[in-house]
């Protein structure tokens, strides 16, 4: 695990000098690997790296260099992640290749099979990466992010090279050296404004974009950089037949997600891996699971002082019943003020996630105590757990309708004043699937956006993200439509980006179970009917784990993580937000006095506006630390964990 850099020059003279700068750039993530911190230079490629040790702690370092007895040190490779099944693969590249190894590491198992085995390896993977191989002889580039994009992998391109960076704000430092700009990308702020995130493969910033989930690329010192998407996901279930049909799919869940934890448990004997514990299914069932690998695991719970806004009270009684030690930590109004500006530093682009503050605390409180800890999230995605996914089987009535009544009620729907209940019923039950679902957010209405952007583009929506994903899933059922588009939207573009971003920020490594390739392939056979059934959503993972969780888990109405800023943004946080927007430099992008008036509108109770609001006020940080430089946050030293 590590935060990487490298850089491919476009001139055969390029990395001596640029190996300083580099450098240099590598203090922006220093908190993703304080282990180890070094460069790596030959005429061509340039390394950095930050290395957070968890297998053969003592020899697998960064970057690796690896070659077959005829070659040796022909491959350099940097490495950002873990790989779970590292030592099944090393067993068959030495039993049908002779391939030899010089560490115990997951990272030679990636080299190697990539040398014997070609670009297709990366398929065998199974777990979170993001790496880069230099192969010397060949003069070129091989790299892949992992199917769901668990692992960041950000790159920029220009008169200078290639680079590419597991941090923005490294390839910030590195603009005058690529030879590009730092304009804002404002087609990129819209989908963000709308989304709640930067869709991949945009960032905020126009030369600076990112490797897509799932993909691989290549590139020599001088070229351009060719993609090949290798990840493919197919929901594509057939019917259940029969109770005994059913036990069966119900025991492959459990078999497969056992199988999974413990082999995310994988590290040195004295790395101690912990877990994230809410009071759901999914946390529970990966903490119930990893305790059968550590006994003394402790689980870590965050939430808030004000009632409807926290599980601490029901993680404490799942702790209580699986018998792991439990450390809760809660936050106030307060701290989330103080710190919002560090953690969007954190972030290098925006996300207007509320929870992503709560989770910074509580993953600091953790990295006193372990390295790592395990986490539940994908299981949605995967398993058909958001509620919305219920919205296909409420719109059916719309779905017998003629076109023209259908059209009929959507006009309706625009004359019923906001906020009226059936309002947004009839607009969404007008529309098909690929018009009104855009993956698990939803925040600004066209006309709405219209009034605080002005630089607001007719043409420019959410149908620019989704359409790929739409065509792809043409014949399947809705649900199994909605999962896909989440996949390549809600889930990598928010999930994913603050489950990295802010346990990384205190260098905790965060794995997730449920997103992995052998878990998916399982998830994808399970039926529409065994997702959504009997007045539940993941109806088969609920099943499968009904032997392995506590009881008062395992059917409780899913509260998700909801963070009071609805009533905090009319209380506490008011004067807060309002100096924000006052003191942003913002002008030229956005309507201050619209947005200010938007928060008085939420103020007095007319409408909620919270959510909106707090993208607007994440932007409006962000944009005083990386375009403004006005804001300056004091970036902490890493935290590390004390010996229990």
């Amino acid at each position: 695990m590590c935060g990487l850099l490298g850089l491919i020059c476009a001139t055969e003279t390029g990395a001596a000098n640029a190996r300083e700068a580099v450098g240099a750039a590598m203090r922006c993530q220093r908190h993703r690997g304080p282990d180890e911190q070094d460069t790596w230079a030959d005429a061509e490629v340039v390394y950095g790296f930050n290395r957070l040790a968890f297998i053969d702690v003592e020899h697998a370092h960064q970057p690796l260099v690896w070659g077959p007895p005829e070659a040796p040190g022909r491959y350099t490779m940097n490495f950002n992640g873990e790989i779970y099944n590292y030592l099944e693969l090393r067993a068959e590249l030495a039993e049908k290749h002779g391939a030899k190894f010089e560490t115990e590491g997951d990272g030679e198992a990636i080299v190697a099979g990539f040398h014997y085995l070609g670009a297709d390896w990366v398929k065998r993977l199974r777990g979170m990466f993001a790496f880069m191989i230099w192969d010397s002889q060949e003069k070129v580039v091989f790299g892949a992010r992992d199917p769901f994009g668990i692992k960041p992998l950000y790159y920029a391109a220009g008169s200078g090279g290639v680079a590419f960076s597991s941090e923005k704000k490294s390839l910030l430092e590195l603009t005058d050296v690529l030879g590009v700009g730092q304009e804002l990308d404002r087609t990129a702020l819209q989908h963000y404004l709308v989304l709640q995130y930067v869709p991949e493969p945009e960032s905020l910033h126009t030369a600076i974009r990112r490797v897509e989930s799932g993909t691989s690329f290549e590139v020599a010192p001088g070229g351009e950089v060719k993609f090949t998407r290798y990840f493919h996901p197919r929901f594509a279930a057939k019917p259940v037949n029969g109770p005994a049909e059913a036990e069966e799919l119900y025991q492959r869940i459990a078999d497969v997600m056992r199988d999974s934890v413990g082999k995310h448990m994988i590290s040195d004997p004295d790395v101690t891996v912990g877990a994230f514990l809410s009071g759901g299914i999914d946390s529970t069932a990966t903490c119930t699971l990893a305790k059968e690998h550590n006994p003394n695991l402790i689980a870590f719970t965050t939430g808030f002082e004000r009632e409807g806004y926290s599980e601490v009270d029901v993680a404490a009684e799942t702790a209580a019943a699986i018998g792991v030690k439990h450390v809760v930590r809660t936050v106030s109004a307060d701290e989330m003020m103080e710190l919002l500006p560090l953690i969007v530093w954190y972030l290098d682009d925006p996300v207007a996630d509320p929870a992503l503050v709560p989770l910074w605390f509580i993953a600091r409180e953790a990295r006193k105590h372990v390295k790592a800890v395990l986490s539940g999230e994908g299981a949605d995605e995967l398993f058909g757990g958001y509620t919305v996914y219920n919205e296909p089987i409420s719109l059916a009535p719309f779905e017998k309708m003629p076109g023209s009544v259908r059209k009929l009620l959507g006009k309706v729907s625009t004359k019923i004043p906001e906020g009226t209940r059936g309002k947004d019923l009839l607009r969404r039950g007008a529309l098909p699937l690929e018009d009104r679902y855009y993956g698990n957010a939803r925040n600004f209405r066209d006309n709405q956006l219209r009034a605080v952007l002005r630089t607001y583009r007719e043409g420019v929506g959410f149908k620019d993200v989704t359409a790929q994903w739409y065509d792809v899933s043409r014949g399947w059922d809705p649900v199994a439509r909605m999962q896909h588009v989440d996949l390549y939207t809600w889930l990598r573009g928010d999930i994913l980006v603050k489950a990295d971003k802010v346990t990384m920020a205190n260098s905790l490594e965060l794995r997730v179970p449920f997103l992995d390739p052998e878990v998916f392939k399982v998830a994808a056979s399970v039926p529409l009917d065994q997702k959504l059934t009997h007045g539940t959503t993941k109806y088969a993972l609920r099943q499968a784990l009904a032997k392995i969780i506590p009881a008062h888990v395992l059917n409780r109405r899913k509260l998700g993580f909801p963070v009071p800023i609805r009533l905090w943004l009319r209380n506490e946080m008011y004067d807060w937000a309002k100096g924000i927007i006052n003191d942003s430099k913002t002008d030229e992008l956005l309507d201050k006095k619209a947005v200010l008036a938007m928060l008085d509108e939420h103020k007095e109770g007319q409408l909620d506006r919270s959510r909106q609001l707090w993208a607007l006020l994440v932007f409006m940080l962000w944009h005083g630390i990386f375009v403004e430089h006005r804001i300056k946050p004091e970036i902490p030293e890493p935290v590390y964990p004390v010996k229990l």
